[in-house]
This record gives C-alpha cells, structure tokens and sequence, in this order.
C-alpha cells in the first residue's frame, strides 16, 4: 500500500531539513535560499512499531519488517503559486499525487534563515499556502463545469454524481474554506476522490520550533495548535534540527540525547504516527521463524481485504483467518498459549480486523 504524505510550505521553514531526517539521508538539500529543492523528493519510511518487536521475539523470528510509509519534500510555496509563480504549477501537481498534506509552519525565529515573507508568522504562512491550493481547486473545477453540465443533461448519471460534488465544493471554496469541510456521503467518496482536489486532501500541521521549544513547544506552535484545533486538523510540535541530528546517532547515542532534550522519543515518530492515523490506517501482524512483518491496511477493512494486501490471490481464494489478538499473543507467548488459552479464533470473510491482530490466512486458489 504505497501512500504518500506531502511535505508542504513557505521556503525555508524547514521541510528538506526535516525530510532528511525522516529519511535518515541528506538526499534532499537544505539550503538558505528559496527553491533550494526543485524536484520532489521521496522518502519510504518506517513506521515505528514496538509491537512487531515483542512479537519477534517470542517466536524469535529472524527478519523484522515494518509497514512503511512514504513522504514527498515539495518544493517551497510561494504567493501566487495557483497562477504559476516561483515554480507553483509544478508544485501543486506534486501536491496533487499525494494522499495527505502536511503543513509544515515555522515557529522559530532565527535572524541568520530568511523568511520569504519578511516576518516570522506561521498563521500568516498557512494562510498564504491554504489560499493557494483553494484558488488552484477553484480553478481546476471551474474549468469542468460546463462540459459536465452539457453531459449531465443527457442523462449521463457519472457526470451528474459528479457535477453535484464539483458544486458542493465550490460552496466551500468560494466561501473561503477548504473542500475537505463539504459533507460527502459514504456512497460519493470514490467519485470525490476522483475530482484530485488539493484542498480535500487530510492535513496534518507540523510546528517546527527551536531545539529549546522541542519539548514543550512555544507561543508560535500553540497558535498553530489553536488552528488545527478549529480546522479539524492534527498537530505535531518538532524541532527538525535537532531530529536531523538525532537521525545521526547510533541508537544508545540517541537515548541518551533524548534524554537531555527531555523527550521521551524523536519527534519524527510522533510525526510518522499521526500522518498514519491522519490516512485512516491500522496495523495487522504476520508473525513466524522467518519473518515478522507488519502489514498495513484501512480501519473497517475486512478479513479477505487484510489478506488481499499480502497478495491478490489470498484475497480471491479466502477461507477464513486465523486470528489472536496482539494482547493475548505476547501475554500468552505465542500460538501455542493463546490455543491452550481459547484466545486462538477462526475468523470469516465478515470479521473487520482491529488493530494489532496477528493473523494467518488460509486460502485456496
């Protein structure tokens, strides 16, 4: 499941600092100067997982593999970027491929990194991007009206469905407020989907601050907090310095950096978390001597879709899942004590997966 989260904001506020960190490289360049990065760049990235440990370590299992997700570094936005300015077009398409959006907004001041915008005002910088990728939609779906409209007349039921969701979003967009505030019903999502709107797209807002505000943030990122709040948005507080450095140090030399700072653990894992749970997934485990592996799929996804991520064939030719519980797994220290224990269940093609289940499918093809 290849999902992308994009990395997005002003110039020099700290994205390709922060995706080298993310990316434990220093593939995407950092620099003091607008449009340092100018091709997106794509990080795969390890989802921290410390259940896949313990579960390795009951069998002992001798490869670990953990879900992953991907990040994109899209270059800095600037003013104008919806009618083509800096390298916008560009940019937005970049945007526009990914599934999530993470803001990233500066709360650091710091006289030596110049701000594009001449002051340090992260309300003022998310505004500056949200209204951007609002005029980008607008755009985009004002362009599509009417060849919908001619076609809707006919009786062309997919482009009525779509037609009203174009509406439905420029109400929202024409109104100043993202598309992702329209109220879209459960049969439309797929077709909503399909429109590729900038603006619809789940946002996370990343504070990134000074290494003395990593800890406990600062007035900048409670401002920023305060406006995720009212949109409806995750926030995370980072000081992607300090995880550039982290990113470094061997794992003991890393602890015990952690503790000076007064964090219990890099700010990257909090970031990596809530772009997870911001695209709405869980976490399923494969646990044996070869491997332990941690598999990625969508809350509400049933059995047979949980299978069909390992491989299609599993999902066609489903039988029923062989399913214990993590809990009951590592307190019953593996297969054998969850059967001994009737925590050991065979489950249908019905059963919705929670998180944290250690399954084995049985299949026939």
């Amino acid at each position: 499941m290849a999902l992308k989260v994009a990395i997005v904001g002003l110039p020099n506020v700290g994205k390709s600092t922060l995706f080298n960190a993310l990316t434990q490289t220093a593939s995407a360049q950092a620099a003091n100067y607008p449009f340092c990065t100018i091709e997106p760049n794509t990080g795969d990235v390890a989802v921290p997982e410390p259940r896949l440990d313990a579960l390795a370590a009951i069998i002992p299992s001798k490869e670990i593999i953990p879900a992953r997700i991907n990040f994109v570094d899209i270059a800095g936005l600037v003013r104008g970027a919806s009618k083509g300015e800096g390298l916008g077009n560009q940019f937005l398409a970049n945007i526009r491929d990914c599934d999530a959006v993470a803001f990233v907004a500066r709360c650091f001041v710091d006289d030596d990194i110049t701000h594009v915008e001449g002051k340090v005002d992260p309300l003022a910088d998310l505004d500056t991007i949200e209204t951007e990728l609002m005029l980008a939609d607008l755009e985009s779906l004002e362009k599509r009206v009417v060849n919908l409209e001619k076609r809707a007349k006919t009786g062309d039921k997919e482009s009525a469905q779509t037609l009203r969701l174009v509406q439905l979003a420029l109400v929202e967009l024409n109104a100043g407020r993202p598309a992702r505030k329209a109220e879209v019903a459960a049969e439309d999502d797929k077709a909503w989907r399909m429109l590729q709107l900038l603006t619809s797209k789940p946002a996370l807002y990343v504070s990134n601050v000074d290494e003395a505000s990593a800890a406990t943030g600062n007035d900048l990122s409670n401002q920023v907090a305060e406006r995720a709040r009212r949109d409806g948005a995750d926030h995370v507080v980072i000081s992607a310095q300090i995880e550039s450095e982290i990113a470094m140090l061997d794992p003991a030399e890393r602890t015990e950096f952690l503790e000076t700072l007064g964090l219990a653990e890099p700010g990257l894992n909090k970031l990596i978390r809530e772009a997870y749970h911001l695209l709405g997934l869980q976490t399923y485990f494969t646990v044996g001597p070869k491997e332990a592996r941690a598999w990625t799929i969508h809350k509400g996804d049933t059995a047979p879709q949980a299978a069909g991520v390992i491989h299609t064939d599993f999902e066609k030719g489903f039988i029923r899942a062989e399913t214990i519980a993590y809990d009951d797994y590592v307190r019953l220290k593996g297969e054998a004590g969850a059967r001994e224990a009737g925590k050991f269940r065979q489950e249908g093609k019905e059963y919705v997966v929670q998180d944290g289940d250690v399954m084995n499918f049985r299949f026939n093809v």
